[in-house]
């Protein structure tokens, strides 16, 4: 008989050895993906979606972390030294880019979100993240624009760096930190007032306030900033505008100043206008729009994120059974919604609001763009050359093309005239280390 203090440590070590041995196979497997900058691939798949348009009949070679070469075959020289990755029956993208994410953040039906903000602890948040951002990335989302921390301060600056120097594996992050919100409009409602409770994001009102949070937000590693252009604080808890549109346009100056693009929540149609008239350059959500916002936005280039997903998966957390129930009627107004926001050729980007529902299932927002009447191939245009356009990356990424990093993917099908091939995943390459392969 061991001592009782004993027994019960083994005990505890056996049953933590399973997740130990997962997380050394991991380590080692994740290590032994990373090629050395020199390697050099030929990828032969059955077909290529460039980012544009559909390719037959290519090859795409790869030399260190960029696209040495990409056109047809007869065309392309293959260096000797070349590793042949053979590709039949797939269809070879660019990496999607996901357009709003929350990394820290976990399904709603797991945990709420008031729950999350109040009661997790950042490392913990942090700990989840890293699983999050690893199943984004084997889902073939090789970026995301991860649009606010929500209470968890800067972690998502770290997160992506941790990321960048290779710790962990994940997507390219462009991060927002801590949003902007204006005083008492955000954050856990139904507490005492005498409370300070966590918002999950930064208050800012008025000229030198506004400038300081813009700044120090900036400062700490910001790469978009997010403002609340609306939120449910009115009389009765609904939704109506925030900040004024004098205080927006100041937001957009300062961050301009430094190359930082705006972001703007909102679901009202005066919230849209204020912030489409301040120069921000997406709306997420955009709920409510009228068709009067959405010529606005048309003229101004501001582009809608819908986030057909977020509500989808709200509701069927609420009780609505899809596929056997009549579809809510706020789904019913957003398909209305969505459909109007085309017609006035409003751009589109591609992002689900991943977090609300489970990290990895970002395609589910290119199939419900597809299934809300965007054409399939301006969806992959749009989680792919658009997004990268969008976010300031096309330069970088977005497309297959020589000279540009090589965050390519291949799925089993062809997605360009069924959606649901993209969930097929087959390879994952982000510039140019092997993640996943069939």
């Amino acid at each position: 008989m061991f001592p009782l203090n004993l027994k019960t440590t083994l005990k505890r070590f056996a049953a933590f050895l399973p997740s130990l041995l997962f997380l050394v196979t991991f380590s080692v497997s994740f290590a032994q993906t990373r090629p050395k900058t020199d390697s050099v691939f030929v990828l032969k798949p059955s077909q290529v979606f460039d980012g544009h348009h559909l390719q037959k009949d290519w090859v795409v070679v790869v030399q260190g972390e960029r696209i040495l070469a990409a056109g047809p075959a007869k065309t392309v020289s293959v260096p000797l030294n070349a590793r042949q990755l053979e590709l039949p029956g797939q269809t070879l993208l660019p990496g999607f880019i996901e357009g709003h994410s929350h990394l820290l953040l976990h399904p709603y039906n797991e945990t709420s979100w008031n729950d999350q903000v109040l009661k997790e602890a950042d490392a913990l948040r942090v700990a989840r993240a890293t699983v999050h951002a690893r199943n984004t990335l084997l889902a073939g989302f090789t970026t995301v624009r991860d649009l606010g921390s929500e209470g968890a301060e800067y972690a998502d600056v770290g997160l992506k760096q941790a990321i960048d120097q290779g710790i962990i594996p994940g997507p390219r992050m462009l991060v927002a930190g801590k949003a902007m919100i204006a005083t008492g409009s955000y954050g856990p409602k139904g507490f005492d007032p005498a409370f300070e409770v966590p918002q999950g994001a930064e208050a800012a009102d008025g000229v030198d306030n506004i400038t300081r949070v813009v700044r120090d937000q900036i400062g700490k590693g910001a790469d978009v900033v997010k403002v609340y252009a609306d939120y449910r604080w009115g009389p009765n808890g609904e939704a109506m505008p925030t900040f004024t549109l004098t205080e927006l346009k100041l937001i957009v100056e300062i961050a301009a100043s430094s190359g930082r693009p705006v972001v703007a929540h909102a679901s009202t149609p005066e919230g849209m206008r204020r912030a489409a008239e301040a120069g921000v350059e997406t709306i997420e959500h955009g709920d409510g729009a009228t068709p009067k916002v959405f010529k606005l936005m048309a003229r101004q280039n501001v582009a809608l994120c819908p986030t057909l997903a977020a509500g989808d998966a709200i509701l069927q957390y609420n009780g609505w059974r899809k596929g056997q129930d009549p579809e809510p009627a706020r789904l019913t107004q957003k398909r209305a919604n969505f459909k109007a926001a085309l017609k006035a050729k409003v751009p589109i980007v591609v992002g689900g609001d991943v977090g609300v529902f489970p990290h990895g299932d970002n395609a589910r927002e290119m199939e419900m763009l597809v299934d809300y009447g965007m054409p399939t191939l301006d969806v992959l245009r749009a989680a792919t050359s658009g997004n990268a356009k969008r976010f300031h990356l096309d330069n970088r990424l977005g497309t297959i093309k020589a000279g540009l990093l090589a965050d390519l993917i291949s799925v089993s099908g062809d997605p360009t005239t069924d959606i649901t091939a993209i969930r097929k995943v087959q390879l994952v390459m982000k510039g140019g280390h092997i993640y996943r392969q069939p």
